[in-house]
């Protein structure tokens, strides 16, 4: 897919990078991207990718905007409270970069609809706030060897890793038997960096460039502004990935 005369001066500095150029930014224009999830780190990720240049993002979420989403998720504004958030933040990102196609998706996760969804996908950004939602786009992930952007928020700290089914351990191998969900906390700007991180890795993953974060779990405390990065591996017994070569 060529580039426009308009997409080379829109993509400017992203082609000066070193082993990027004209043939990243095509291959970011050809490539598919589901965000699953359109809140604080949804909102942020969708943005990054769309002003990239990725030619096909879909949303998924099953929630509307109220008043408590504001202070994080910034495609989201006053006058969209009520609104579905799949459809608030694609009438932004459309206006953002006309360029790319935006898919809003209101669906609830499940295995079924999930199934459905990833199958025509090249990367997952995670951006649930659901660890049972997880799990099952995890094994939608695994089961169709699509690569899976993890991220995860709690107050000033996060997490990111990049899992590639039959590569690195999947969700169920780092945290197993964990469902559910509660309400946390979360400073408005830590989900701009955990998300900024994980569209860093979709867009190193989707051009070929950069070591990705696979087998290892890079963790955010930005109380004290620390990055750790722990090795991670495999779980031989895990239900969900193990049989993959």
């Amino acid at each position: 897919m060529s580039l426009t005369t308009e997409e080379r001066n829109r993509y400017d500095r992203q082609l000066m990078l070193d082993g990027f150029g004209e043939p990243g930014q095509e291959r970011l224009k050809a490539s598919r991207v589901l965000v699953a999830g359109v809140g604080g780190l949804g909102t942020v990720a969708a943005q990054y990718l769309a002003a990239a240049g990725v030619g096909r993002i879909v949303l998924v979420d099953y929630d509307v905007v109220v008043m408590s989403n504001l202070n994080r998720q910034i495609l989201h504004w006053e006058s969209d409270l009520g609104r579905k958030k799949t459809d608030s933040a694609a009438e932004k990102l459309s206006q953002l970069n006309s360029t790319v196609t935006v898919i809003p998706r209101y669906l609830k996760i499940d295995d079924e609809i999930t199934d459905s969804l990833v199958t025509e996908i090249d990367v997952v950004i995670d951006a649930l706030d659901n660890l049972e939602a997880r799990q099952i786009l995890n094994r939608s992930c695994v089961k169709h060897r699509v690569p899976f952007i993890f991220g995860g928020v709690n107050g000033f700290k996060g997490m990111v890793t990049t899992i590639l089914p039959g590569r690195t351990p999947c969700l169920a191998c780092l945290f197993p038997n964990r469902t559910g969900s509660r309400k946390l906390p979360v400073l408005g700007a830590t989900p701009g960096v955990i998300a900024g991180l994980q569209v860093t890795e979709t867009i190193k993953y989707l051009t070929g460039n950069g070591r990705l974060l696979a087998n290892r779990l890079l963790s955010y405390d930005g109380e004290i502004m620390r990055f750790k990065d722990t090795s991670v591996s495999r779980n031989p017994e895990c239900p969900v990935c193990s049989s993959l070569d």
